[in-house]
């Protein structure tokens, strides 16, 4: 029987953890924090936040995995009377519809973006400065990043098109995602994966393969690798409960400049105790920035949709997520660039700032999927489909 390692219990490691037992691997989890989840860990409370604004596409291939499994549980649809609640910011003042000249760039037929161009230059020359530069703030609820003009228009373009499809591939969870991370660890403790929480690592094991499933950053301090580096985004957030009020609006993405709230509450109402609303909004800002900046823009946008917040605030956080947003890819460079997942003498890399392909939490899945395939010797199709 084969034994693999798996360092972090997030859920690119719980993916491979299911994996490798389930391709008969004896597996063993090691976790840091005395919960698992990684990133994708829902407070415990009375206001369940995700550490961001978390959702799962149904594009992807982690959601047929997932649903195979009955992993995702039930979802909490937005009824259709929220979704109308959708609100754009342009020049100012919040709109229903975007700009025509953005829509452009959501046509069928719009030609493929180039992987060597930036976004904002290509995007000007098919629709129009001002459709370009809406398209690329309205991106940023896929991607994080300040600037999302300057990364590469092809990783752009795709980000762009699935996260304003219609109908939307965007899900939620009911309950916040530790109700996924329960579910997946329920279904690797069934498959006999030992999960140790509470476990750091400071030295990899050499006796079996290891899947180091954690952030780049700490990949690069475990394995003593300086070239572990990919440019990511750097996001103020903020959380609120307020009182309810009646014509609040379900989200706001900016248009004038990268940024989303959205009123979670408002499709799952487990989310807060009765009578309040959960609010979470990421701001992208600049390495020079500070979180009081990204708060500030937060501020403004809720002036704009929640009409006497500040007297109904319950309760409040803000942080900033830095560096742990995902990968976002360069003009010239694509997934296949980041630093690859085969690191050599039996370490495997998984996470979303590594070389795979995907949307946000697909690009974890795919990783992992792809680690325990190099790790057992395995087809990584014939692992998606055992």
């Amino acid at each position: 029987m084969h034994r693999i390692t798996v360092v972090g219990g997030g859920f690119a490691g719980l993916t491979a953890a299911i994996t490798a037992a389930e391709a008969g691997a004896k597996v063993t989890v090691y976790e840091a924090h005395h919960t698992l989840g990684g990133r994708a860990r829902t407070a415990e409370g009375p206001y369940r936040t995700n550490e961001g604004p978390h959702t799962l596409y149904s594009g992807g291939p982690h959601w047929a995995w997932l649903k195979q499994r009955n992993l995702i549980g039930p979802l909490a649809p937005v009824p259709p009377l929220e979704a109308a609640r959708l609100r754009l910011r342009h020049h100012g003042v919040l709109r229903r519809t975007p700009p025509f000249a953005m829509l452009k760039l959501l046509r069928r037929s719009a030609r493929q973006a180039p992987v060597d161009s930036d976004f904002l230059s290509w995007a000007t020359e098919e629709a129009g400065e001002e459709g370009a530069r809406a398209a690329a703030h309205y991106s940023a609820v896929a991607l994080f990043h300040h600037d999302p003009g300057a990364l590469s228009a092809a990783f752009v373009q795709e980000r762009l098109r699935r996260a304003a499809k219609l109908p939307p591939e965007a899900h939620y969870p009911r309950g916040g995602w530790a109700t996924v991370v329960d579910r997946m660890a329920a279904r690797a403790w069934n498959l006999g994966v030992r999960l140790e929480t509470l476990s750091r690592v400071d030295i990899l094991p050499t006796d079996t393969p290891v899947v180091v499933a954690t952030s780049l950053e700490a990949a690069r301090g475990l394995l003593g690798d300086g070239s572990l580096t990919w440019t990511g985004g750097r996001t103020a957030l903020i959380d609120l409960a307020v009182r309810s009020r009646r014509g609040d609006a379900f989200a706001v993405s900016d248009l004038d400049a990268p940024g989303r709230l959205e009123r979670f509450t408002a499709q799952d109402r487990t989310l807060a105790p009765a009578g309040e609303q959960l609010i979470q909004g990421q701001i992208p800002i600049a390495p020079h920035e500070s979180r009081a900046d990204g708060v500030a823009r937060a501020e403004h946008l809720l002036d704009l949709a929640f009409e006497g917040w500040r007297e109904r605030v319950t309760w409040r956080r803000e942080s900033v997520a830095n560096g742990r947003t995902g990968a976002v890819d360069l003009p010239g460079t694509s997934w296949r660039d980041r630093p690859a997942i085969d690191r050599g003498g039996g370490v495997y890399l998984a996470g979303d700032q590594v070389a795979a392909p995907g949307v946000l939490s697909e690009v974890s899945f795919n990783s992992a999927l792809t680690a325990v395939s190099l790790a057992l010797g395995r087809n990584a199709l014939d692992l998606k489909r055992a």
